[in-house]
């Protein structure tokens, strides 16, 4: 294995976007729009990656799954500079403000657009 790369389920792409790329440098490197809206966006900075794709999408090309519940998911991002990382995201509330953890990472947890958890996490930060 060389990589994990999530893939989240929402009914809408867009309100999710510049979360990413405005705030966060991320690039849209892939997408597949269908009408006037995004179906499958592919994201990406340096080494990490996510994907997000609309339910719309999933009963197009796996109709099976289509019942999935969307129950959101959690994200762990390990980034190099948090400092920079809580500088863009200025106005979104913090789930759980900055905080030191038993397990040595500095880290910020928010709700991104869609619902879902994201924690951005720098370890060996001698800030705190």
């Amino acid at each position: 294995m060389k990589s994990l790369t999530p893939v989240l389920y929402v009914e809408e792409i867009e309100p999710v976007l510049s979360f990413w790329t405005d705030r966060l440098g991320f690039e849209r490197i892939a997408e597949v729009p269908e009408g006037d809206r995004l179906d499958f966006v592919m994201l990406q900075k340096g080494g990490v990656q996510i994907m997000y794709q609309t339910r719309q999408s999933v009963q197009h090309d796996l109709p099976t799954l289509v019942d999935t519940p969307m129950r959101g998911s959690l994200l762990f991002v390990e980034v190099e500079e948090l400092d920079a990382v809580e500088r863009a995201l200025d106005g979104i509330p913090p789930l759980v403000p900055r905080r030191k953890t038993f397990y040595g990472a500095e880290e910020i947890i928010v709700r991104e657009p869609a619902g879902n958890v994201v924690t951005f996490a720098q370890f060996g930060s001698e800030q705190g």
